[in-house]
Parts: structure tokens; sequence; C-alpha cells
């Protein structure tokens, strides 16, 4: 009985994939959008050498398209932070042509979806816990966009000065800082502590709005307000 050869045996041999060819924008797309992966998992400490093998390409093409860990770094907040924020909030945050309850409430609980996203809250954390400088960005960013015209439009609402009279003082930021505070740790106990969240969200924000309004309401009806030296 003939013995049968085996055809070209492939046991041993390496198959050789072809590189996808893409566009240089879809590249670099591509390569970012597995770093926030990488990142939100392994955290700012995370070396690019094991992005590269994690994203199965070169340090060398890494490389050609962020020359630095910085310039990576760069691109995520600008993608993760700065491209994420609705152009609308702003306006949405002074329109008087609605109640300031109502304003804030609706404001909060779309800002939220952001706060309670999986990549959102571990990049996030991550950047403060090894150096990276996100946190310290976003924390400039919410401070102008957020708390300065929020307090502006509760300080407006009690009969107050304005912020161009008086800048904002240490118990105002302290109070945006609980609020926002608040509704962020509900991402957090999701996706750093894995406990259970509320299960209706969406009314957990609107009533830590409404706390805060009454605590502002309270705390601006005193002079107090105006004796304090302005939050740095």
């Amino acid at each position: 009985m003939a013995s049968r050869k085996k055809s070209g045996s492939a046991r041993g041999k390496v198959v050789a994939r072809k590189r996808e060819r893409l566009a240089p924008t879809d590249r670099s797309d591509r390569i970012l959008k597995g770093a926030i992966g990488f990142f939100a998992k392994h955290g700012f400490s995370g070396q690019t050498r094991e992005l590269a093998a994690e994203l199965g390409i070169s340090k060398g093409l890494l490389y050609r398209y962020f020359p630095s860990k910085d310039d990576l770094i760069d691109r995520i907040y600008d993608e993760m932070f700065v491209r994420r924020w609705n152009p609308e909030w702003d306006a949405m945050l002074v329109d008087r042509s609605q109640p300031l309850l109502a304003r804030l409430k609706r404001f909060y609980v779309d800002y939220s979806k952001m706060l309670h996203d999986y990549e959102w809250v571990r990049i996030y954390l991550y950047s403060g816990l090894d150096g990276a400088t996100i946190a310290q960005r976003f924390a400039k960013l919410v401070t102008e966009r957020i708390y300065k015209p929020i307090v502006g439009e509760l300080r407006h609402e009690f009969g107050l000065p304005g912020l161009d009279v008086q800048p904002m003082t240490e118990p105002e930021a302290e109070l945006m800082w609980a609020l926002h505070g608040g509704i962020f740790y509900i991402g957090i106990r999701k996706w750093v502590y894995r406990v259970a969240t509320p299960r209706d969200v969406e009314g957990t924000v609107m009533r830590a709005v409404e706390r805060i309004y009454a605590d502002a309401q309270e705390l601006m009806r005193t002079d107090e307000i105006r004796r304090q030296s302005p939050a740095v």
C-alpha cells in the first residue's frame, strides 16, 4: 500500500499576517483607541513597549504617530475630556429663560453620563494617581466652565453680587466640588470598587442637585459669602 504523502505540511510553519494597510489618520485613531483601553486597564505607569505589544505593532510604528508618551497623553485628554464636552452645556447653564434648578438638573443628568463611563472614570483616576496631567487639566476646565457659571447663576438667583464684583469664594467652590464629587463617585463605585450603584441614577443625580441648591440658598443667605477670600 502506497504511503500517503503529506502535501506541504503546515506543521512548524509560521503563517505571516499581512499588516492591514490604513490611512495615517485611521492608523492614528486606532492606536489612540487602543491606548485609551490600555491605560484604563493598566494605568499610566504602563510602558509604551507593553502598549505596542498589546496593540500588535512595533514601538517604531507607535512612535511614528506619537513620538512620546506625553504626546499620547495629550491626545487622550483631547479625545476624552475636551471633545466629549457638549457645547450646548455652556448655553444651557446660563439660559435664564428657564428656572435655574431645572437647568442644573438637566445639565447634570446629561453630564453625568460622561462621568460614569468606564474608560473616562479609570483614565481620570489613574491620571491623578500616576502623575499624568489629565486630572489637573480637567479640574481647571470644570472650574471655568461649570463651577464659576453655576455659582454666578446661584448668586443671581439669590440676589447676590456677581463674580465680577466678588470672585468665587472657598465655601462656594467646596459646594461645587461636593456636588461634582458625589455624582462622579457613582462611577467609581461601578468601575473601581465593583459594588452596587443606584438603580435610578438619573433620580439620584437630580436629588443631589436639589440638595446642593438648598445648601447654596442657605449659604448665600448670610453675609459671610461677601467676607470670604476668593477661592484659589
